[in-house]
């Protein structure tokens, strides 16, 4: 059941303001003044030419407020326009100058000068009307009686009928004196659509206008329009914006009365409806009814995207303008909360943090799927000032430790060895701006000498306990290398490189030590697709490794060309796809039967059947993900695979750390509804 519009306030905003409106027979203009005054209207309308100002040689009338009322101007009863009445009031500004004999003698000037100081007052007002696509200019001629010349005083208003304009429309007046004394008034109006109106019946334009109201249908939105059976209407929603046309989503011609249901889903604040009759010059209707709903602004938060545009550049994608504040963090592995940068940055241009109305929105680490897994690393902050001073701080979780520094953390006890690093060039810079920079530091050399001192200090209670300590420390080291893995695959587009890139990561997280080209593209650009194919594959395989076979549908269609035709697939244009280059060596070990325990084949669950996979390929396991991971796992880890249980719960790690990817390359983001379709939930229904 419709719900009546007095409870649609909460979603709509404020109710309709109904207006009482004075109605006006026939169509000629009129003008009409305070008592006292008299007044005249110029029969034709003017050239809007206002002029320069200048000076009053004695007292003027000038408009010092204008005011406005709606009426109607009708021909008929039922065939009315929307008129703007315009009311100018008048005041008394300027004064007489003294005249030279008074100034002389200190006396009465001669009595044949007194009698303009006694006399009316008259004026030129000029009233000036723009509302798209009309322009008018009007001229009223106002004459004070010298009784109500009183300087700096009001004496009245003189009264317009009227400017016709468009309902909904965005009116401006002007008004001014000819000559011009003073800067013109200005009176800038919204005028009312037909929502607003008592008398909607009364204006042709509102007869066929479809009536729309929003309701709640459970979790979703419900349109309900309720119109005749024979009336023809279009519905078109789209996503408005602060600047620019908006962005349409859907729409319809529609027939009858109809309910249309909206998925709560695609709820946002922007989301606005427009509705019309198909009929010429037809009114059309909108409302954007979702801007104060707590789920739309949910929603928008949870489809906002940031995006990498270069290493130092970004662009947070959302339907929707978002009034946010963005800043660079850092965050230490093993989950905890991302920490601002003390000092900060500038923010203008990377950011992994959005926040709005204070609250955290937004936390992406931007550079993930190109960097590959987490490294040990410290972050060297530095800051620049005036003539070219500089300082520098490593980030810690108590905050950002002065180097060089005499505290107890363990940034300040290394920090000797990381400023020679920095100086030799062994830290990698993250960020470089006018304010200062981020440097990358690794730790690995350090970890080892932290053991060492700890092999130093057991050395001296008992040699043979340090020596037993080290063999079992290497040992573990050995044990926690992890098997090799080379993963190839067809780069059909970017969102399915992101994919890859979020497999390879957990892969690593196993621990698998994984080689991917996404990861290697400044050596593939420099040794070329082929030779970097080759020494991956023999590296991989001489450590006992596997090569993992990613197939997609360009992988499939690559496969079957090169078959087909016999002949290696040239890479010219795409000079980073190993795939293509490792087709000329992959192949022959699978005709020659040397493919089985050195390769494994796998695809996607939703973009392609393992039985899509070329029969020459299908002579190794072939596995679907993230459906069977277990078994994919399994076929990658050493004879000594760990037990079943184990391997159930790697798998399960995998498959939550390739849900996010797998939601963005199936639903990406901006797209309505449901997948990639277009369209509201149940359509047109009734």
């Amino acid at each position: 059941m419709p719900v009546p519009w007095f409870l649609l306030s909460l979603a709509l905003g404020r109710s309709p303001m109904v207006l009482p409106l004075e109605r006006l027979v026939g169509p000629q203009d009129a003008t009409h003044c305070s008592p006292g005054l008299s007044c005249h209207l110029w029969d034709n309308d003017i050239l809007c030419l206002p002029g320069d100002i200048v000076p009053a040689l004695g007292p003027v009338l000038v408009p010092t407020h204008l005011q406005t009322e709606l009426v109607l101007r009708c021909g008929k009863e039922t065939d009315c326009d929307l008129c703007v009445r315009v009311a100018v009031h008048l005041a008394v500004h300027g004064h007489w100058e003294e005249h030279e004999d008074e100034k002389k003698f200190g006396g009465a000037a001669d009595p044949g000068l007194e009698k303009p100081r006694n006399a009316s007052l008259q004026a030129q007002v000029v009233l000036s009307f723009q509302a798209y696509p009309t322009a008018r200019c009007v001229l009223l001629e106002v004459q004070v009686p010298a009784a109500l010349v009183q300087f700096g005083q009001s004496v009245g208003s003189v009264v317009y009928d009227c400017f016709e304009a468009a309902l909904g429309s965005e009116v401006q007046i002007w008004s001014y004196t000819q000559p011009r004394y003073e800067k013109k008034l200005n009176l800038t109006q919204q005028l009312p659509d037909c929502r607003g109106l008592e008398v909607r019946n009364s204006i042709r334009s509102c007869w066929a206008l479809p009536w729309l109201n929003v309701s709640a249908d459970g979790d979703n939105a419900r349109l309900v329009l309720n119109v005749s059976e024979e009336q023809h209407f279009s519905l078109f929603l789209y996503w408005k914006q602060v600047q620019g046309p908006p962005k349409p989503w859907w729409q319809k011609n529609l027939t009858g009365p109809q309910i249309i249901t909206l998925n709560h889903t695609d709820l946002v604040p922007c989301l606005c409806i427009q509705v019309w009759p198909l009929e010429l010059d037809s009114f059309r209707t909108n409302i954007c009814p979702f801007r104060e709903d707590p789920r739309a602004h949910r929603n928008l938060w949870r489809a906002a995207r940031l995006r990498l545009l270069t290493l130092q550049s970004w662009r947070l994608e959302a339907l929707c303008p978002l009034p946010a504040e963005a800043a660079l963090c850092w965050q230490a592995p093993g989950g905890d909360p991302c920490q601002p940068l003390v000092p900060p940055l500038s923010w203008e241009n990377i950011t992994v943090n959005v926040n709005s109305w204070e609250k955290l929105q937004l936390q992406e680490c931007l550079w993930a799927d190109s960097l590959g897994p987490l490294n040990d690393d410290v972050l060297l902050l530095e800051t620049r000032g005036p003539q070219n001073n500089r300082s520098l701080c490593a980030l810690e979780p108590s905050g950002c430790t002065s180097l060089p520094s005499r505290a107890s953390t363990m940034a300040a006890r290394l920090g000797e060895y990381l400023l020679q690093d920095l100086q030799s060039g062994q830290c990698l810079q993250l960020w470089n701006d006018d304010l200062g920079a981020l440097w990358a530091c690794p730790m690995d050399k350090y970890s080892h000498k932290r053991w060492a001192l700890v092999w130093l200090a057991c050395l001296l209670f008992a040699a043979a306990l340090s020596l037993f300590l080290l063999l079992r420390k290497d040992h573990a080291k050995a044990a926690a290398r992890g098997r090799a893995a080379l993963l190839l695959y067809s780069a059909d587009d970017s969102s399915f490189e992101r994919l890859v890139g979020a497999l390879a990561s957990a892969l690593c997280e196993l621990p698998l030590r994984v080689a991917v080209d996404l990861w290697s593209r400044r050596e593939l650009s420099a040794q070329g697709p082929v030779a970097w194919f080759h020494a991956q594959r023999r590296q991989t395989l001489q450590e006992g490794g596997m090569v993992v076979l990613l197939f997609s549908p360009g992988a499939v269609a690559l496969c079957s060309e090169w078959l087909q035709d016999g002949v290696s697939v040239p890479g010219a244009n795409c000079p980073h796809d190993a795939f293509r280059a490792s087709l000329s060596c992959v192949l022959p070990d699978f005709l020659q039967g040397r493919a089985s325990g050195r390769y494994v084949a796998a695809c996607f669950d939703r973009l392609l059947r393992p039985d899509a996979v070329p029969a020459l390929f299908r002579t190794v396991p072939v596995f679907s993900l993230p459906s069977q991971l277990p078994d994919f796992l399994g076929a990658l880890q050493r004879p000594s695979a760990p037990r079943p249980r184990r391997l159930r719960e790697r798998a399960e790690q995998v498959s939550r750390a390739l849900q996010p990817a797998l939601e963005s390359y199936f639903h990406p983001p901006g797209t309505p509804g449901q997948g990639r379709g277009v369209g509201p939930g149940t359509g047109d229904g009734t």
